[in-house]
């Protein structure tokens, strides 16, 4: 009986988080998020324009104009190890701090690259920030009620969808006048706001409780709960997460999804190397083993999907008169069909941000992933042989939908497979085996429709995109609903 009573006078974060909702404290956090994400992608959008600018300036080849582009990716891979096994060690609000601060200052001193050597460089830097900036998408996660989890993070993805179009109305403007340059100064400008803002926010009370810091946990619950207008529940917090079976998952599989520590670092004096080495570990245990492969495979193929439809869509535009076979409604003499083209998918994110708002929370995450997998290998089986460029446009605009909304999911589904003491850590190296995507995507779809391969450079994305359709099917875990910790 005793421990009964002890029992009813303990609560887990995500009870507190459920009792005080989603009110004006996640509010703010989200517009901070948001700030964040429109840096990141224009940092990530402006590729589409500077590569062709570049190549022009300093007379670079077809390959050095791709690698403008794949050197960020290289550098993501790096910040995404880093980054994940930083914010697990350290703490995600210095994670959030660190990556503002890298960004910012390379973004910027980019617009004033001397050569090509130094562009590289310091995009490679840039990309070191870039890659781990998934850590403001895991901080913010912990902070929302599990319910409609799915929806508001739907919801932070929209700010990815407003600053491409952003990126591509600023390029279109900036461009022909002052040139890459200016576009490069002008796109960082975001992450200095969010460099101001970053010594302002809150530690991760999951984290908290994941390190035993039980008392400082509890501090930023009850700041939540004041700024919501509600209370916190009664008695005291504990970082024990409930075992609640599921009929449909393994015992072993919910249990370490539940548990905040799954034998980690709790002791406050245990070291951060023992504690970073535990959270890479725990990525391989028995039962979590197969969702990180599954994981990487899935996040390879949306990766070098995403990247490979933006810049499909900027060679179709540009067209390459040196193909015979390509017909002239594919060839723009005037720069203004690629800002036209690049714009009107880039709005096509916004369908497919709110076809995953609809389904993630109602479906599930691996059906909603899956799906839309297989619906964007389906439309863009078609551009394997030359289209109308409306009919070319409209079906990249459906792929550019779909794949978007993939990533909604992803951004849901990645953190809520892993317990909080090694999150950041696997959804880190996840983006890692993604970015590996990103930096293969510009030179073989450049590369493949440059020397009139497009039917090739299709297939591969489609195949890929169908073998992550499938693993999606193997996921063993389902998290709809679910508390995380």
């Amino acid at each position: 009986m005793a421990s009964q009573g002890e029992a009813a006078t303990q609560y887990t974060t995500d009870d507190a988080l459920t009792r005080v909702g989603f009110g004006r404290f996640q509010a703010l956090l989200l517009v901070f998020l948001g700030t964040g994400s429109v840096a990141e992608a224009m940092e990530t959008m402006l590729l589409s324009f500077v590569g062709p600018s570049v190549k022009a300036e300093w007379g670079v080849s077809a390959a050095e104009e791709g690698l403008v582009t794949s050197v960020v990716f290289v550098g993501t891979v790096v910040g995404s190890c880093v980054g994940g096994l930083g914010s697990d060690r350290y703490g995600r609000r210095l994670g959030v701090l660190v990556t503002a601060l890298v960004t910012s200052i390379s973004g910027f001193l980019c617009a004033f690259s001397p050569n090509y050597a130094t562009l590289l460089a310091l995009r490679f830097v840039v990309g070191l920030g870039l890659g781990a900036s998934h850590v403001l998408s895991v901080w913010f996660l912990e902070f929302v009620p599990a319910e409609n989890r799915g929806s508001w993070m739907a919801g932070f993805s929209c700010f990815w969808s407003i600053r491409t179009i952003l990126v591509a109305l600023l390029a279109w403007a900036v461009m022909p006048i002052l040139g890459w340059r200016w576009l490069l100064a002008l796109t960082s400008s975001p992450y200095f706001i969010r460099l101001i803002f970053s010594c302002l926010i809150p530690e991760s009370p999951r984290y908290l409780c994941s390190r035993g810091k039980i008392n400082e946990a509890t501090l930023i619950l009850e700041r939540i709960a004041g700024m919501n207008n509600r209370a916190l529940p009664p008695g005291v917090l504990t970082p024990n997460s409930k075992r609640r079976a599921d009929n449909n998952i393994d015992a072993s599989v919910t249990t370490l999804l539940l548990m905040p520590e799954d034998g980690l670092a709790t002791d406050e004096n245990i070291s951060s190397k023992s504690h970073s080495t535990n959270a890479f570990q725990a990525l391989w245990s028995h039962d979590l083993t197969l969702s990180t492969l599954l994981l990487w495979l899935v996040k390879f193929a949306c990766f070098f999907a995403y990247y490979g439809i933006i810049l499909l869509t900027s060679k179709l535009s540009n067209g390459k008169r040196s193909c015979a076979s390509v017909g002239t409604h594919l060839m723009q003499p005037k720069d203004s069909g690629l800002y036209m083209n690049v714009l009107v998918t880039n709005f096509a994110e916004f369908p497919g941000n709110l076809l995953a708002a609809l389904l993630v929370d109602r479906v599930g995450r691996r059906i909603s992933l899956g799906g839309m997998i297989l619906l964007c290998c389906a439309f863009l089986a078609p551009l394997a042989v030359h289209l109308g460029e409306g009919l070319a446009i409209t079906l990249l605009f459906c792929a550019r939908a779909c794949i978007e909304g993939c990533f909604v999911v992803l951004i849901v589904y990645s953190p809520e497979i892993y317990p909080t003491s090694c999150r950041n850590t696997g959804v880190g190296i996840a983006n890692c085996i993604g970015q590996v995507g990103s930096i293969v995507a510009p030179l073989v779809t450049v590369t493949l429709v440059e020397n009139c391969h497009q039917k090739e450079a299709v297939f591969v994305i489609d195949l890929l995109l169908f073998l992550a359709g499938v693993a999606c099917a193997l996921f063993p875990l389902e998290t709809k609903g679910r508390e995380i910790q």
